[in-house]
């Protein structure tokens, strides 16, 4: 229940005002967030490329305004271009949400997000490194999968993300297990219904692990999305058992969540990514992050209640 509270309030202009004016709201942010702009997000990226891998989003989703979604296009534009002055394209990459950049237009909604994304692959091929597409509320599968399938013509190492907790997704592993395909597996972080997906912890948890089977086993690129320390080791295990060496798959954990399990993976050799997002739209992000960390849901409140 708390969960669909915060995830209800995620999409609520009111509590998003309420948030953002809280004083407490900036500390808890800069746990999950590593700055409001590129440069001040930058430390934290040469930091954790000297050891582990990074995937960099700019915040930003459910664009109603055809240049709020170029600004967004030109955001990627300008970290791609800095990862490649400074060296930090051969360790990072770029994961977009596709609303950001006009999927959810009232006109050409899907032909201006494909436009846009290829502009944000152009430019991370000329820096020398890759682009995910992120994943969001089950509504937008059939439409990013579609815009992926364009995309990958011109660049097939396009990353897909897809969520353990939909009913379908096992069917789309088989569908991205191909040669060169790229996958991110994570639970899923939206709230859906019940006749699209699985809504018990435990059920998340098989369709999970049916669907890294999927991966590990076909000819792609998996990467294992889970701070899950029981869903890390079965990924370790399939990945041995598929033939899989520590460069055919990667590990990949949110900034700011279990730092000294991500340490401990990448020292062990296996890839370990990380998910930085930066920039001011942060609320979206935030409330799915509260939402996943209870302890941190009391503490909030209370500083809500008594004015930071």
């Amino acid at each position: 229940m708390l969960r669909t509270t915060l995830l209800a309030a995620a999409r609520s202009r009111t509590c998003r005002t309420l948030v953002e004016r809280a004083p407490v709201t900036r500390g808890l942010v800069a746990k999950y967030v590593a700055g409001s702009t590129l440069e001040s997000a930058l430390p934290a990226v040469e930091r954790l490329t000297a050891a582990r891998l990074v995937t960099l989003d700019h915040l930003g989703e459910d664009t109603r305004d055809a240049d709020q979604a170029h600004e967004t296009v030109d955001a990627y534009s300008r970290l791609l271009a800095e990862l490649g002055r400074t060296g930090l394209a051969d360790r990072a990459e770029v994961s977009v949400k596709l609303s950001a950049v006009g999927q959810f237009l009232p006109d050409d909604g899907e032909k201006i997000a494909l436009d846009n994304a290829r502009r944000i692959c152009e430019a991370a091929a000329a820096a020398g490194t890759t682009v995910t597409l992120d994943m969001e509320d089950h509504t937008t599968v059939d439409s990013t999968l579609a815009i992926l399938a364009e995309l990958r013509t011109d660049f097939p190492w396009v990353g897909a993300v897809l969520q353990a907790y939909l009913h379908r997704t096992q069917a789309d592993c088989r569908d991205l297990s191909g040669a060169g395909s790229r996958v991110r597996l994570c639970k899923g972080a939206y709230d859906e219904p019940a006749s699209v997906a699985y809504r018990d912890k435990a059920e998340v948890d098989r369709s999970y692990v049916r669907c890294l089977r999927v991966l590990m086993g076909g000819q792609g690129y998996p990467m294992v999305a889970s701070h899950d320390p029981r869903l890390v080791s079965i990924a370790g295990a399939l990945a041995d058992s598929s033939g899989r060496g520590p460069g055919d798959y990667e590990h990949q954990m949110l900034y700011g969540i279990r730092e000294n399990e991500q340490r401990r993976i990448a020292e062990q050799g296996r890839r370990m990514r990380v998910y930085v997002p930066y920039g001011d739209e942060w609320y979206g992000y935030f409330m799915r992050r509260l939402a996943e960390r209870p302890a941190n849901v009391a503490f909030f409140a209370r500083s809500l209640l008594t004015n930071g």
